[in-house]
């Protein structure tokens, strides 16, 4: 039995590839070529770092581009 350092060593998703509003992150799932090989792959979501207002004051957020286009983020100009 091995008694050397603990550390979580868990894989961490990039705190730019998630969605302040909504949540969205990093997606995995399985490519199928035509031959029917399957292999892993992730979807990213589209995520901006913008200026927007939260609770009435301009902060930077990272916000994915589907909640920059239905308005749910008020921009700061």
């Amino acid at each position: 039995m091995w008694f050397g350092r603990t550390t979580d060593r868990k894989k961490e998703v990039q705190t730019m590839a998630k969605c302040d509003i909504c949540s969205k992150e990093i997606a995995f799932g399985i490519k199928v070529s035509h031959s029917h090989r399957r292999s892993n792959r992730t979807w990213k979501p589209n995520v901006k770092k913008v200026k927007a207002i939260v609770n009435g004051s301009p902060r930077r957020i990272n916000v994915c581009t589907r909640c920059l286009r239905s308005g749910k983020v008020t921009r700061a100009i």
